[in-house]
């Protein structure tokens, strides 16, 4: 008789938490399917392509060649010299040698770029932080990796500053709790698109260094601001890892393309990794990337960030009319393409179930609006998750426009709904 064994999952997997906006965008298409006109700001995705001479790059790339092979696992060291050459253009007071060809190593996505930088840097029981509003992918990662997580809870202006890094630090030390061994944090943030000032991260970066904390600066959404001067880590900092990506502001989501720059301590580390993890990120993505500094795709990419501009400057008013959340309750949306919310406890009702959560799929069920609730983004151990939601505006202007109207006819539903609930 065989024997009874139980074959499954892992419990590392089993933990990780699914990212909740992946299924609010699968019920989305679900009702598109069955005909109904649905109006996406769920997800993060540019409305517009890759840039024509980023595609017509590929075309080219695919018909000479019949065989697209590896490249270094490090990626085209011509992709990887304009990279170098953007950090030179772009931000002032980086040291030459920090942002030369042999530190860029071009990832999977950004998401490839996690991978290898929290193995690389952390080990199973390593206490990272995180700020308490964030990047879900982040919390998730690094619990399958085994890593512990501070969620530190962010400042009234919706950020994690030096100021609020530090008070984590003072009560792990007076609670006898391990120190600190990593931060990771985007600036412009995934979901409040809050932006830390140029003095701010200079801060923080000190901060890191001086603790032997381990920065992990995603920038990402850096090309997407709105008035307020971008900075990178690598100006700061001669231990911080800096990641980025071609999916936001250049438009290339699905190219799976990203790219991270290596403090010189783990350039040997990270390369080992990538030959097993990745080999190399996809090379006909990089070869099409290459197109990306080029001035007519430039003035492409500028336009996107006009029609972002146009469409949280819209959001943001819209949001003005509804006077039952107040003005401190909408994040800044310096930067990115989201507008975060705090419905504020005048606007939920927990004790029935209805936060933001139960909002969020009202709205899509009966106006076809998809926003984001606050949980895929929030410190699981408060409530804060379900008061908060997210709007994305990078799926176009007429889009953002037809999502609003029909969430302001919503509004008086729900607010009828919660307080006959308190009653």
């Amino acid at each position: 008789m065989a024997s009874e064994t139980s074959v499954g999952p892992s419990n590392r997997s089993i933990s990780v938490e699914s990212f909740k906006v992946m299924d609010v965008l699968r019920r989305a298409n679900q009702l598109e399917a069955q005909g109904r006109t649905i109006y996406h700001c769920e997800v993060g995705q540019p409305e517009t392509g890759a840039p024509p001479r980023v595609a017509e790059a590929a075309i080219a790339a695919l018909s000479e060649s019949s065989k697209m092979g590896y490249t270094d696992a490090f990626g085209l060291l011509s992709l990887r010299e304009k990279i170098s050459n953007h950090y030179s253009a772009k931000y002032e007071g980086i040291p030459e040698d920090r942002i030369g060809p042999d530190r860029i190593v071009v990832t999977t996505g950004s998401s490839g770029g996690f991978l290898l930088a929290f193995t690389a840097c952390f080990d199973v029981g390593d206490v990272i932080a995180i700020a308490s509003s964030g990047y879900p992918c982040y919390r998730n990662i690094l619990q399958a990796f085994g890593c512990e997580l501070a969620n530190v809870p962010i400042s009234e202006d919706f950020k994690l500053t030096a100021r609020e890094l530090r008070k984590e630090i003072q009560l792990r030390e007076k609670g006898g709790k391990k120190k600190l061994k990593g931060l990771i944090l985007s600036s412009p943030s995934n979901p409040t698109g809050a932006m830390l000032s140029v003095d701010e991260l200079k801060e923080l970066c000190e901060l890191c260094e001086q603790e032997n904390i381990r920065f992990l600066s995603d920038e990402i959404y850096h090309g997407i601001t709105y008035g307020k001067q971008e900075a990178t880590a690598l100006s700061f900092s001669s231990t911080a890892i800096v990641i980025n990506s071609f999916s936001k502001y250049y438009s290339m989501p699905g190219w799976r393309l990203g790219w991270m720059v290596l403090p010189p301590d783990l350039i040997d580390v990270v390369n080992v990794l990538q030959q097993n993890m990745f080999i190399n990120a996809p090379t006909i993505s990089q070869v099409a990337a290459m197109q990306c500094w080029e001035a007519e795709t430039i003035e492409e990419l500028e336009k996107h960030v006009a029609k972002y501009r146009a469409s949280r400057e819209y959001i943001l008013k819209e949001m003005e009319h509804l006077q039952e959340i107040p003005a401190k309750n909408v994040a800044p949306a310096d930067g990115g393409f989201y507008v975060y919310v705090d419905l504020d406890e005048r606007n939920v009702c927990m004790s029935s179930g209805l936060g933001s959560t139960e909002m969020c799929r009202q709205l899509l069920e009966d106006e076809g609006v998809a926003f984001t609730p606050g949980t895929d983004f929030e410190d699981p151990s408060n409530n804060l998750g379900d008061r908060r939601f997210r709007i994305s505006y990078a799926g176009g202007t007429d889009t953002v426009r037809m999502a609003m109207e029909r969430f302001h006819q919503f509004w008086p539903r729900w607010r009828k709904l919660v307080e006959d609930a308190k009653k």
